[in-house]
């Protein structure tokens, strides 16, 4: 059978995506890969727990050291998008530069078929090419994260969680006795996981920034702001600004370190443009798809049009306004269950 290098975080997921896999007589190896020094006593607890699952499995169990590769790629480029005025999602460039990239140029050198993950999507093949399709559990899907596969990658990845609910994953643990059966799911970020991102960015760069201006949409003068990076559109506390109706960020303007206000019914915006964007099925198409997308994680998807604009670039048109969009964050593109593809919003327009 295939030879599979599957990712273990030490989490409940990806073990039972393990023990799925070597159910189905897959010959599987399982690897953490070590992304940043956690610091603490519990530094290599997920590493512990994951070699703990391999054992009981009798597979070989591997730790690959990533940081260097991880800092440049994924940190510095959350930093500089936040010192830029963007909110990014890490997850994102982590699964495109480090699980999907190095991993897999690993597994290649290791002989393995496959890489295997406990994400919560499916892969389909048809009419020669591969799908990217939403997971049977909308609770626990996880396809908006993973639009910039490759059909070269699809080709090469398992997704044996697709098809399943949370709680028969977790029963599947249990069933084998895994220590981390019922390990809480992390919600945070993983490298900032005291949710600081102002203090991470200052810590990791090095840097101070300079206060600057709140203004309203008008320009109006409103008060200070104590550097862009502790700001996200569409954020409403603490912004320290005394206003007779509630005020929520509107935009970043990183060239003029101002931060712009408005109010709630000022939020709207009805198109976008999206950059560097992966298109699933086929190259992108020369003419406007009608579709769906979702501009964050737990974004409802909303009916829109995708008009292509160069090979990597769209505009997308919503069908009716949508509330902060968010330079930095992914767009998502749906029909139906199947990922069309994504990429980075650039600016609402």
């Amino acid at each position: 059978m295939s030879k599979v290098l599957v990712a273990m975080s030490g989490g409940v997921d990806s073990s039972a995506a393990a023990a799925i896999l070597q159910s189905q007589g897959y010959d599987c190896i399982g690897c953490t890969l070590r992304l940043f020094d956690k610091g603490g006593d519990n530094a290599d607890a997920d590493i512990r727990a994951a070699e703990s699952v391999c054992a009981a499995m009798g597979i070989p169990y591997c730790v690959f050291n990533y940081q260097n590769e991880f800092r440049d790629c994924v940190i510095a480029d959350f930093v500089q998008n936040y010192i830029d005025g963007r909110t990014p999602n890490p997850c994102i460039v982590c699964n495109r530069r480090m699980k999907f990239g190095a991993l897999m140029r690993r597994a290649e050198q290791l002989g393995c078929e496959y890489v295997a993950t406990g994400h919560y999507a499916r892969i389909e093949r048809t009419g020669g090419r591969f799908l990217l399709k939403k997971a049977l559990d909308p609770a626990k899907d996880q396809s908006y994260v993973l639009y910039s596969l490759t059909q070269e990658q699809l080709a090469h990845v398992l997704f044996p969680l697709g098809g399943m609910e949370k709680a028969d994953v977790r029963a599947l643990a249990t069933e084998n006795s895994f220590e981390n059966a019922q390990k809480p799911e992390s919600q945070d970020i993983c490298f900032v996981p005291d949710g600081d991102y102002a203090g991470f960015i200052e810590r990791f760069s090095g840097n101070t920034f300079p206060a600057g201006d709140v203004v309203d949409t008008a320009g109006n003068l409103l008060g200070r702001h104590r550097g862009l990076h502790h700001y996200t559109v569409g954020q409403r506390k603490g912004l320290g600004i005394a206003a007779e109706a509630p005020l929520y960020v509107r935009r970043l303007d990183a060239a003029s370190n101002r931060v712009v206000l408005a109010r709630a019914a000022e939020m709207f915006d009805r198109e976008c443009t999206v950059t560097a964007v992966n298109w699933i099925p086929s190259p992108l198409p020369a003419s406007p798809v009608r579709c769906k997308a979702r501009i964050r994680y737990h974004h409802p998807e909303q009916p829109c049009t995708v008009i292509p604009l160069s090979a990597d670039s769209v505009r997308m048109v919503f069908d009716a306004p949508v509330r902060a969009i968010t330079p930095g964050q992914a767009a998502v593109f749906y029909d139906g269950d199947v990922v069309l593809g994504g990429g980075t919003i650039s600016d609402a327009l």
